[in-house]
């Protein structure tokens, strides 16, 4: 039976404490910026060097970033528009949701981008034809006709209203690619969950970004998903590899760990015993969102005034993991139904993963046929992943440990 328990330490807590909470640095939340963002220098600065090529009309490759909930994939793809932006880019962002269709979020963004490239100015005959082919892919794919600037122009036939997504919006990035190289500017395009884009849909954007490429046009895609997305990449088209720079975002190492905590806290001239900080680094394994929570709880609860030490992270300790289990892990959980709650806690009883298909089957006493439509479901809901064929592993690090506590 499923029943869920949250400590009572979160109520209370922050009895006795000296350390003033309005100044702690520490910043859990969903895409929340660390006070501190260490350990992704390589990623931003490949990153730069790639709008600056675009933007000077040589080649560069879109950008993927795949790994496990929490460790900082959107905190990434926003530092990514602020690079597009310092470059004089216009940047949109935009986040893969089931029920909007991909047709429509793209007509949309194409259509601000396209009016950022006008700047309020007299509208030039580049980005007026771009918005007369955005029309065209508006009527064709039955889609709303926003704005009178649009509304006053004809479509221009043969571009992208073809009824074919993939030529469609390789029309629309070609127009919009252009209007920006007339204009001296870029378009950056910042996508996150995209693991939950349909296969088609993901084609088609890979062929508009393929299209974009051969003419080496300032159009750029940044793109942040779970694990499989390589794989689903690699399925939508065969070149995925050539397309896109893949990067494995993943936990942070010990000293970097360290220095996500221990910058925030010196710039409140506060400091970490060096055994309270491997405590914190040793529980969380270094993932960047659990570090945020354990450096709040642990600056919440400490004695201070102007140190956190190692008994500070002990008292905080069961207030950061039922903070966790409450939130972080518990929302995922509660979207399952109780058959996959089952399956779940037949992954958790045999320890951390990835998990061999058959050996789960085993423990729930079934054949694979029988439990494949339960780790289908919870790879579409973004629970589960496959690392590879008849490998099945969690998508949020230390899930394993919360089922096994939340089952108990």
């Amino acid at each position: 039976m499923w029943q869920w328990t949250c400590s009572d330490a979160i109520a209370t807590g922050f009895h006795n404490r000296t350390m003033d909470p309005v100044r702690n640095p520490y910043s859990p939340g969903a895409g929340t910026p660390p006070p501190a963002l260490v350990g992704r220098d390589a990623e931003l600065r490949d990153f730069d060097i790639a709008v600056q090529r675009l933007g000077a009309g040589r080649s560069a490759k879109s950008l993927l970033l795949t790994g496990l909930r929490g460790v900082g994939k959107t905190v990434l793809l926003r530092k990514f528009g602020r690079i597009g932006e310092r470059h004089g880019w216009i940047c949109r962002h935009i986040e893969v949701r089931e029920d909007q269709p991909f047709p429509e979020v793209m007509a949309v963004l194409v259509r601000e981008a396209l009016l950022r490239l006008s700047g309020g100015e007299l509208m030039t005959d580049r980005v007026r034809r771009a918005l007369r082919v955005l029309k065209s892919f508006q009527v064709q794919w039955k889609l709303p006709v926003g704005g009178d600037v649009i509304l006053e122009l004809d479509p221009v036939a043969g571009r992208a209203d073809s009824g074919i997504l993939d030529h469609d919006l390789a029309g629309l990035f070609l127009e919009i690619g252009e209007a920006a190289r007339d204009r001296e500017r870029g378009i950056l395009i910042t996508i996150d969950e995209l693991q939950f884009l349909a296969r088609d849909h993901l084609g088609a954007l890979m062929v508009g970004l393929h299209r974009t490429g051969q003419e080496q046009l300032p159009l750029l895609v940044a793109g942040a998903g779970l694990p499989s997305l390589p794989r689903l990449a690699g399925d939508a088209k065969t070149y995925a590899e050539r397309l896109f720079a893949f990067r494995v975002i993943n936990s942070l190492g010990n000293a970097e760990a360290r220095a996500a905590l221990i910058e925030p806290a010196e710039a409140g001239n506060v400091r970490w015993q060096l055994q309270a900080l491997d405590r914190v680094v040793d529980r969380t394994r270094g993932y960047p969102y659990f570090l945020q929570e354990f450096g709040k709880h642990a600056w919440d609860t400490a004695a201070g005034p102007d140190e956190i030490r190692a008994g500070d992270v002990e008292a905080a300790t069961s207030l950061a993991t039922a903070e966790l289990d409450a939130g972080f892990f518990r929302v995922r959980m509660d979207r399952t139904t109780g058959a996959e709650r089952t399956y779940l806690g037949a992954m958790a009883s045999l320890g951390a993963g990835p998990y061999v298909c058959d050996e789960i089957a085993a423990v729930l006493d079934k054949t694979s046929g029988e439990v494949d439509p339960l780790h289908d479901a919870l790879v579409r809901r973004g629970l589960c992943y496959r690392p590879r064929d008849g490998v099945i592993d969690f998508t949020v690090p230390m899930f394993d440990e919360f089922v096994r506590r939340a089952l108990t």
